[in-house]
């Protein structure tokens, strides 16, 4: 999976070229995310405008890049597309992340 990196003030974007985040997928996101953690400092934003689809294993991959990140670099989220959303809030994992909506402020 392709990731495209841009940088705000303070925080790397990172944009999966889409359109599915899922089992035969997961793999080359998080090959591609580790490298991205190696690479960068500070924050990470994931933004998934690109991504029309995920399964339970783009989320447990999303999870699992969270948890390398640790406590003092965050992993947040931004533009969810609506399927994405769903799957978010019926696992409850959008308590778990802050997401971003179009602009930098959290979505409440």
């Amino acid at each position: 999976m392709q990731l495209t990196l841009s940088q705000d003030e303070t925080t790397t974007i990172v944009t999966p070229d889409g359109p599915r985040l899922d089992a035969l997928h997961t793999l080359g996101f998080k090959e591609g995310m580790r490298k991205v953690i190696s690479e960068t400092q500070g924050p990470l934003r994931l933004d998934m405008r690109a991504v029309d689809f995920l399964d339970s294993s783009g989320l447990g991959a999303i999870v699992s890049v969270s948890r390398i990140l640790g406590n003092e670099r965050p992993l947040e989220l931004a533009h969810l597309t609506p399927i994405v959303a769903k799957v978010f809030r019926l696992t409850k994992m959008d308590q778990v992340f802050t997401i971003h909506g179009d602009n930098a402020e959290p979505v409440q």
